[in-house]
């Protein structure tokens, strides 16, 4: 005997019930492992932000200690002349200890990379000087620096100080306008 039409089609819409069935947990399986799988690498994004923080704190520790270490000498020197000062007989010995200080902390600031920024007789640039005054030297050239009050300081292409200077400013007479 034949099946009935209507047992094929119940055995059709079964079939497909069941093939639909095994889609659907074969996606949420699929669904379960891809949440499973983003809650650990969101894990460990949370973990790498807090080892990264605590990285860069540590690195800028290191570096502000290495930083004072190399200083101390500087401050030694500077105690040790202090002490020495009243017995110098001289006030040369005293310049020359001094002097020999302020070398070895240029010398640190360079081992830094930071640099003294030329002023005097170079052309006033307001990116690495800062005019504390103008002045009127006829035999300079214009916007040229004469003095300086305080040497500026840069780190490779940053400047982390300004020089403060005297800029020459030629009057209108003798531009010529």
């Amino acid at each position: 005997m034949c099946s009935s039409p209507e047992k094929e089609t119940k055995k059709h819409k079964k079939d497909k019930a069941d093939k639909l069935q095994e889609q659907i947990d074969k996606l949420v399986a699929e669904k379960d492992e891809l949440f499973a799988k983003l809650q650990r690498v969101s894990a460990d994004y949370d973990n790498y932000q807090k080892r990264s923080a605590k990285q860069i704190s540590d690195s800028v520790n290191y570096e502000k200690e290495l930083i004072l270490k190399s200083i101390l000498p500087v401050l030694d020197n500077f105690e040790h002349t202090l002490s020495g000062a009243e017995e110098i007989e001289d006030i040369e010995s005293l310049w020359k200890g001094v002097q020999i200080i302020y070398d070895q902390m240029l010398s640190i600031l360079k081992g830094y990379g930071v640099e003294q920024i030329d002023s005097v007789g170079q052309k006033f640039d307001p990116s690495c000087h800062e005019a504390m005054m103008q002045r009127d030297e006829p035999d300079e050239e214009n916007e040229i620096v004469l003095e300086e009050f305080q040497k500026g300081y840069r780190l490779g292409d940053k400047i982390l100080r300004p020089g403060r200077v005297i800029v020459n400013k030629k009057n209108n007479a003798q531009n010529g306008e």
